[in-house]
């Protein structure tokens, strides 16, 4: 079945070559184009595509205004554009907040210079969100995620002497969807380390899981989220603003601690020594992801054995898979995110056909099983 595309630009010149490249595929057809946000919302509910492509700064509305119009009036799954800056990534994750399902850098000199490079990651990019869960990025009124406030005890076994941080800003809560049958709630057990693999999705589905953990979280956590450089030290600021456990974007020799997450710096590669010292390497060109869940996953692997918690979230492809096939041998536990709560059932779903997953669970359980497991 051919993807219907609306593409929303305020340069004639992009929007063009936007819809060069989309019509150029057989699968893909160009439906129509805005050049601002109220266009956007009024061809996406006239036209509507299955797929709309949005800047995020145009006149008269922007591309996240737009957005949530979108969502709210005829969801709909939207790829935005964004500039390779922190204010570019800042932006893009508000977009994403709003309910966009992924990004690609808007880089015209790549466009004009790297055709076929560009047709590919751009086209696959839209026949992959065209089939995205559309549920999942259906939003409700927004609702305070209340971690579980520590207790006195457990508070003294894990030296939670860290200054109160503020109470996470509220999320926009997801309208619920129809799940299967649920595994049952986690057995607790010392995990030294927890380790979370995404992509696709996976900017909101993180805020989602880590935003339900105490500041006084036990086990060290690593993030991996297929990112560019230019946006990861933006994410990680904005998740340790919305949390109470504390996150940073990984440097070279960071050491894991208690209630300190570290996500992978995009374009580089992440690993874990037996100290609990991190590596930081750069990115091999012959890896598709950088940063790869499965290095990461494969270096716990090696030196935590079965004390490791991993999880896999929403996202395209298979990365996980082979680092979670060493994890699940050394006896560590695989978590899993349940396909009706993805944005894309594709890393997950690789856990699940791989007989790896000992649990599988919606996204809105998984940080509370969390804290079941580890406190």
């Amino acid at each position: 079945m051919v993807v219907k595309v609306l593409v929303v630009d305020d340069s004639g010149f992009f929007r063009r070559r936007v819809s060069e490249i989309l019509s150029a595929d057989p699968n893909i057809q160009v439906v129509g184009t805005a050049t601002n946000g109220k266009e956007a919302i009024d061809q996406a509910l006239a036209l509507k595509p299955d797929v709309i492509t949005m800047d995020y700064e145009m006149p008269m509305m922007d591309g996240i205004t737009a957005v949530r119009h979108i969502m709210q009036r005829c969801p709909t799954p939207v790829l935005m554009f964004s500039s390779l800056t922190h204010e570019g990534a800042r932006v893009t994750l508000d977009a994403l907040d709003a309910g966009a399902v992924d990004f690609l850098p808007k880089n015209f000199e790549d466009i004009s210079r790297n055709p076929e490079k560009v047709k590919q990651l751009l086209c696959e990019k839209i026949l992959s969100i065209s089939r995205s869960n559309r549920r999942a990025n259906t939003y409700s009124a927004p609702a305070p995620v209340a971690a579980p406030a520590p207790t006195p005890s457990s508070a003294s076994s894990y030296g939670s002497s860290a200054p109160a941080r503020p109470a996470p800003a509220p999320l926009p809560t997801r309208a619920p969807a129809s799940t299967g049958p649920s595994s049952p709630a986690p057995k607790r057990k010392a995990y030294k380390l927890v380790a979370i693999g995404t992509s696709t999705g996976g900017p909101v589905a993180l805020q989602r899981v880590l935003t339900q953990l105490p500041a006084n979280f036990p086990a060290p956590i690593v993030l991996i989220q297929h990112m560019p450089a230019a946006f990861t030290k933006a994410f990680a600021e904005r998740l340790d603003k919305l949390c109470r456990i504390s996150v940073k974007e990984a440097e070279d020799g960071d050491i894991l601690r208690p209630g300190l997450a570290l996500l992978a710096p995009g374009g580089k590669q992440m690993m874990i020594d037996g100290r609990g010292a991190v590596k930081i390497l750069p990115g091999d060109e012959r890896l598709n992801y950088k940063p790869c869940v499965d290095i990461t996953f494969g270096s716990a692997a090696k030196s935590y054995g079965d004390k490791v918690l991993a999880v896999v979230l929403t996202g395209m492809g298979a990365d996980g898979r082979e680092g979670a096939r060493l994890l699940k041998q050394g006896g560590s536990a695989i978590w899993a995110q349940d396909e009706a709560s993805c944005v894309i059932y594709g890393m997950p779903m690789a856990i699940v056909k791989a007989d790896l997953a000992d649990a599988i669970y919606s996204l809105d359980d998984i940080g509370r099983h969390l804290v079941e497991a580890c406190i």
